[in-house]
């Protein structure tokens, strides 16, 4: 009897322990899987580098602030010529973004090409503004070589990326144009946006704008166009709206701020905004088809795409609706939206057909406030957790023309930290990355320009030089004779891994595994929250990534991979790997047991095959 008594309990102990060390597996499993994403479905990875088009190819480093096109220069299309593009593409360059290509309020006088003057009242800086557009039909008559010949020089421009198998995105402003607008150079049969709205209606669906009847428009008392000592042909000359039209940051009262869009003038796409925004959009608002008209345009030019500017003033259903009618067109267009609203991604993806979304308010913010010392990269795992399902839709940066550059005195103070944050931003997912135009050589923005003070950001209101970005022109050579050694290992640097990120499967199609929070439990003491690594595989390939944001000193640890991690990464946990970096060959590393033991110099990173 106590034989059989105790068999039993034998069995029952044999039971418990195997569902437990069941249940323990199952726990270890889930865990596991809970720190790998799988962005599947991508067809190639994309390398977007952002052209500012009026100061790329400016060679005149005279910079005057407030200065005129005369004095400081600007750059032309044909300044981008086959050098500059032979050597983005050597890159990794994928898509160039010619930024303000659009015709745009200007203070320069092209009235003798039948170009109407704009009012200094209403214009931001010398240069204007690439977002207050005057005629989404034509090209800045200052971008050209021979103003008549503008749009064949841009037609050309677009010919020439082509044929260095690069792709072509401009911008498309859909929630506001110049307050001036005026199109002479609209296709036959095309009506001018405003010309038959009804301005006695503060709202109708049939207006393209919004009117504030009985009402003038009042520039900013404050506003100084030009700056002391400088004059223009229209600056004293008063600034006639009536009725006033709504301004483009939402903004409906007859007198906006300095700091307001006063420059521009909200269009309106069948949203009442002053009756609790409520939405006329059946029939189909007569502003949709006039958007319509005007990227078909573009589309039938050869663009390959449009970065659309603060998408999340204008209503997703609009995308819905005219988005699948132009890739119709050409079904590999590609929209990229600028949004800062993480609540409304998925509408304006799922719903509104965007390629991709700025990761400005997550992703960037948070590698900026690392980079300043002042942030932690236990943040990165918790943003790609969050946008899990949409991360392959979200395009990263470092810098673009809205923010500071990254070696300002504002920003890091040295272009050094971007190295670890080039590393993550763009290995990190399947998604693009973008570069702006000297960011590559470090390029800190300096100076006062005229409109825009000395804050970090290259400005885009005045004519002007960018100095380190010109010493890689070299006068037209576009070989980077004039940089100093540092910026050439910088450029070296950036070369090789945008290339890596486009070759290598792991990073175009491969699955990432996060080993940040597992080296955070394991090594405690050495692994902080100024390192991050993770691995990016595929079936046939493996790869670990460390970047490390620690600024001044060198670091000796062990970075650890999971033991429960080998059978999914394919790989041999009793087997030593002799490891070697993919971004500096001199630098090896040897794995053993699943540990790799590194040295980490201050803003650095090493991209290790496992195989």
């Amino acid at each position: 009897m106590k034989c059989i008594t105790w068999t039993i309990w034998a069995g029952i102990l044999i039971l418990i322990a195997f569902v437990s060390c069941h249940q323990t597996t199952n726990k270890t499993d889930e865990i596991l899987m809970e720190n790998v994403l799988s962005e599947q479905g991508l067809k190639e990875k994309i390398v977007v580098y952002q052209i500012f088009t009026r100061l790329f190819g400016n060679t005149n480093g005279t910079n005057i602030p407030y200065g005129t096109m005369e004095e400081n220069g600007v750059g032309k299309f044909n300044d981008i010529n086959d050098k500059a593009l032979t050597s983005l593409a050597k890159m990794g360059v994928t898509h160039i973004w010619y930024t303000g290509v659009l015709e745009h309020a200007v203070m320069h006088d092209y009235s003798d090409y039948g170009i109407a003057i704009d009012n200094a009242n209403v214009v931001k800086g010398r240069a204007g503004s690439p977002y207050a557009i005057k005629d989404y039909y034509d090209v800045d008559p200052d971008l050209a070589t021979i103003v008549p010949n503008r749009m064949h020089e841009f037609d050309s421009l677009i010919q020439r990326t082509h044929d260095h198998g690069l792709k072509v995105l401009i911008d498309f402003v859909p929630n506001h144009v110049a307050r001036q607008y005026h199109s002479d150079a609209k296709p036959e049969g095309i009506e001018d946006l405003g010309e038959s709205d009804d301005t006695t209606q503060a709202f109708s669906p049939d207006n393209n704008f919004y009117y504030l009847p009985g009402k003038k428009f009042k520039v900013p008392i404050d506003y100084n166009p030009l700056g002391p000592n400088n004059t223009f042909l229209t600056e004293g000359v008063r600034y006639l709206e009536s009725p006033a039209k709504a301004t483009g940051n939402n903004i409906f009262k007859p007198n906006p701020g300095k700091d307001d869009w006063f420059e521009t003038v909200k269009l309106n796409y069948g949203i009442d905004y002053l009756n609790d925004e409520k939405k006329n959009f059946d029939p189909i608002p007569k502003t949709w088809h006039m958007m319509y008209d005007i990227l078909k345009y573009w589309t039938d030019k050869g663009v390959d795409g449009f970065r659309c500017d603060i998408v999340q003033l204008t209503p997703v259903e609009f995308w819905q609706w005219v988005i699948p009618k132009i890739k119709q067109i050409n079904p590999e267009m590609l929209f990229i939206a600028e949004i800062y609203v993480p609540d409304q991604y998925r509408d304006y993806i799922n719903q509104g057909g965007f390629d991709f979304l700025y990761d400005k308010v997550q992703m960037y913010d948070t590698l900026r406030r690392i980079m300043e010392g002042r942030g932690s990269t236990n943040y990165i795992t918790r943003i790609w957790k969050d946008l899990r399902d949409i991360n392959k839709n979200m395009i990263r940066f470092l810098e673009n023309h809205d923010e500071q550059r990254l070696a300002s005195e504002f920003f890091a103070k040295s272009p050094q930290p971007g190295i670890p944050g080039m590393i993550v931003s763009s290995l990190l997912y399947t998604g693009p990355t973008m570069v702006y135009f000297g960011q590559e050589v470090g390029e800190p923005g300096k100076g006062e320009s005229g409109f825009s003070p000395d804050d970090g950001r290259t400005t885009i209101f005045d004519y002007w030089g960018v100095p380190e970005h010109q010493k890689w022109i070299n006068q037209d050579q576009y070989d980077g004779g004039g940089l100093s050694e540092e910026q050439k290992t910088l450029r070296n640097f950036y070369s090789k891994l945008l290339r890596m990120s486009i070759k290598e499967p792991a990073f175009t199609k491969g699955k990432l595994f996060d080993i940040h929070q597992y080296n955070r439990k394991k090594h405690p003491k050495n692994y902080t929250g100024k390192q991050y690594a993770f691995i990016r595989f595929t079936e046939d390939q493996c790869l670990l990534i460390i970047a490390n944001f620690e600024t001044a000193k060198t670091l000796d640890f062990e970075v650890s991979i999971p033991p429960t991690a080998f059978e999914m990464l394919n790989i041999d946990k009793q087997k030593k790997y002799e490891l070697t970096d993919q971004l500096d060959e001199t630098v090896t590393a040897s794995m053993k047991n699943g540990a790799v033991r590194v040295k980490l110099k201050p803003n650095s990173g090493h991209v290790f095959r496992i195989k």
